[in-house]
């Protein structure tokens, strides 16, 4: 079972490389010109996106996109851990593909080095409020 799961999570595509291509290139220029709340793009692993629509429904509120709208917003994106659902959902928001340019290698680092989809904030959350909780019960205790 180990296995399958190590195989598993070394064939994720974190950063939608797999994503079929539009044929359409942007600059990075031209994404920073959409960085209003009635027409937003962003770029994450080198794909743009249109998120416009999305605004409203952002599960983590829209202040988070409004503060990355316009940029290159891998590192933001992948500082949070999203899931595979919500990359999948990223996907339907697709419009092109950043040109080479102004490509980042970031993707491909986080990438090689463990740090893409790793969510460590979350982890050590849960450790804390595990240990709090193993704290509380334990002095709770009537012995």
């Amino acid at each position: 079972m180990a296995a399958q799961q190590d195989s598993f999570v070394k064939n994720l595509d974190v950063t939608m490389d797999s994503q079929k291509s539009s044929g359409k290139i942007f600059r990075l220029e031209e994404v920073k010109e959409h960085s209003s709340p009635d027409d937003m793009w962003m770029a994450i692993h080198n794909k743009v996106y249109d998120i416009t629509k999305f605004l409203n429904e952002h599960p983590g509120g829209e202040e988070v996109l409004l503060e990355h709208a316009g940029t290159e917003a891998t590192y933001a994106f992948e500082d949070v851990g999203h899931s595979l659902d919500a990359r999948d959902l990223l996907s339907q928001y697709y419009i092109g593909d950043l040109h080479e340019d102004d490509c980042t290698q970031k993707a491909a680092k986080m990438a090689e080095s463990g740090e893409a989809g790793a969510p460590t904030g979350v982890i050590a959350g849960v450790v804390v409020a595990v240990i709090a909780g193993l704290g509380f019960f334990f002095l709770n205790k009537q012995w």
